[in-house]
């Protein structure tokens, strides 16, 4: 065991904590001194909340003792996205907007969570109502690149991504809504688990786009992961749209080797105009899934671009129907960048929402007959590593939806299909930047990319490098 407590991954702390090797004091105390060594470089909380944390660890401590165990997280110290409601607490969205905005209710997610027997550090930084990809926010500044202060982390959940690679939080919720749990996975080198739209109530998380946001957790490994999924997908009453199936046993799942499973490599757009490291990357990863059983194959899919863009009508046209009030009242609060976006949003006719609405089930089961006898398709997170915050700091000028779209164009087809996808930290480049790949599955199998994930981690140690203070 680790002689830093919060060094260690979310389901070993669990155990240790659950074994009485270590406290939950104990466990909180090392996440806020490395808190206080990295915050003022990274940027990555929104608000630290330490005599509260050190209070409620000190009461899980006082439980365990006495025999009461809360559930699988009791005592354990997290921090996430400050977009998921928390009664009493104040959520800013990352908004100018929202600043004071005090919630009345608690998110169904973070609830859950809690129930388990989670401790709150306080809240991570986001970009501005989490419209964006790189991690910029105009209003409390950037979030950063832990392996490099001048990179991006990738959005929205850059707060999250940022926090867990350095080490701040055992895990963290983020939300993906066109890549923005994948995208900070990859660009952070941490684990990230995009969940098939339904598996996790969305109630009291902020919404941006009703038919594509999905809730899910950035963590050092699949298997922290899968717990944390386990503890927080079935129905809510709050949210008629999470599905009503039984849950998995996802923590099963992490035991399972490939051998027999068959993933498919996409002959074009995934594997197009890659950087030369992520290429790299991504042929070391399918040499690893070999030599771990699985069987590669080659597939070719429908034309993703056509995805891409209709992901994008559906996002921008959703994302201006919530905010249209305040872009009329308060359009000098946004961020230059985002109003931008919205207002792109008003100007989409409502046939042609409707046509890219009325085309998802087709599109859909044209991709699902492409990798019919498949178990997972392997992918690129995105075509290259962390850029500077500096270069990608293009607000709201002529080439920012270029830049937004390179970034954001192997995530986007995944949200418009409602598919389950899974990043996996898969490298480094010869400067020390993370790569992630997706493993991107069927709805509602979640369990199969745990199993490829949890087997390929077996075999690899990406996602237990820890960045250095420089």
């Amino acid at each position: 065991m680790s002689g830093e407590p919060a060094l260690m991954s979310l389901v070993a702390v669990a155990k240790a904590i659950g074994a009485r090797k270590i406290s939950s004091r104990e466990a909180t105390q090392s996440c806020l001194d490395r808190i206080a060594q990295w915050q003022p470089r990274v940027n990555a909380y929104m608000a630290i909340e330490a005599e509260a944390a050190l209070a409620a660890a000190d009461a899980a401590d006082a439980d365990l003792a006495k025999g009461k165990i809360a559930g699988p997280l009791h005592g354990v110290p997290m921090a996430h996205k400050d977009m998921y409601y928390e009664a009493g607490k104040v959520v800013t969205c990352g908004s100018k907007i929202r600043r004071e905005f005090v919630a009345t209710t608690t998110s169904t997610a973070l609830q859950r969570l809690k129930d388990a027997g989670s401790v709150r550090l306080g809240s991570l930084q986001m970009v501005e109502f989490a419209y964006g990809p790189t991690g910029h926010n105009v209003h409390y500044g950037a979030v950063r690149n832990p392996w490099n202060v001048d990179h991006i982390t990738g959005g929205s959940s850059s707060g999250s991504g940022s926090a867990v690679a350095a080490r701040l939080t055992f895990a963290a919720l983020g939300s993906d809504t066109g890549g923005s749990i994948r995208m900070p996975a990859h660009f952070c080198g941490v684990t990230g688990f995009k969940t098939t739209v339904g598996l996790i109530s969305r109630a009291g998380a902020m919404p941006l786009s009703q038919s594509l946001d999905t809730v899910g957790p950035l963590a050092q490994t699949v298997e922290d992961c899968a717990l944390l999924v386990g503890l927080m997908a079935g129905a809510d009453r709050e949210d008629p749209t999470t599905s009503t199936r039984p849950v998995p046993n996802y923590m099963a799942a992490t035991t399972g080797s490939m051998k027999g499973l068959k993933i498919g490599v996409p002959t074009a757009f995934y594997v197009d105009d890659l950087d030369s490291e992520v290429a790299r990357a991504l042929d070391e990863t399918i040499a690893t899934l070999k030599k771990e059983g699985a069987e590669i194959v080659k597939v070719e899919l429908p034309d993703q671009r056509q995805l891409t863009a209709a992901c994008q009508i559906v996002l921008a046209t959703e994302a201006a129907a919530f905010h249209k009030r305040w872009m009329i009242e308060r359009p000098q609060d946004y961020g230059a960048q985002v109003l931008m976006r919205l207002q792109n949003g008003l100007a989409i006719p409502a046939v042609t929402y409707l046509e890219a609405m009325r085309w998802r089930g087709p599109a859909l089961a044209a991709y699902l007959a492409a990798v019919e006898g498949t178990d997972a398709v392997i992918a690129p997170v995105a075509p290259m590593p962390a850029v500077t915050i500096a270069e990608s700091d293009v607000g709201n000028s002529l080439d920012a939806e270029a830049v937004i779209q390179r970034i954001t164009r192997f995530t986007r087809p995944i949200n418009y299909l409602g598919l389950p996808s899974l990043s996996i930290p898969a490298g480094f480049t010869n400067k020390g930047l993370p790569v992630g790949m997706q493993l991107i599955g069927r709805s509602f199998d979640e369990a199969g990319l745990v199993r490829i994930g949890a087997a390929f981690q077996r075999a690899t140690d990406y996602h237990q490098k820890v960045p250095k203070l420089a």
